[in-house]
């Protein structure tokens, strides 16, 4: 299977950015439970990724011109 980590990051923060649209705008009264289950995992997330912060700066300084 090919690597598709070329559109990886790029299309993951659409969606993210998506769903905190969603959560601005309060579009969000009418979850199933499979999705409210999912936003409370999206925040798990937001946690772990702010974690690896330092890891994340470090990788983005490789590609500074």
């Amino acid at each position: 299977m090919p690597n598709m980590s070329y559109c990886r990051f790029e299309n993951t923060t659409r969606d993210m950015q998506d769903c905190l649209d969603a959560i601005e705008d309060g579009d969000t009264r009418d979850l199933s439970r499979y999705e409210a289950t999912a936003l409370r995992h999206f925040l798990v997330l937001a946690d772990v990724i702010k974690d690896y912060e330092p890891d994340i700066k470090a990788i983005l300084k490789e590609y500074e011109d």
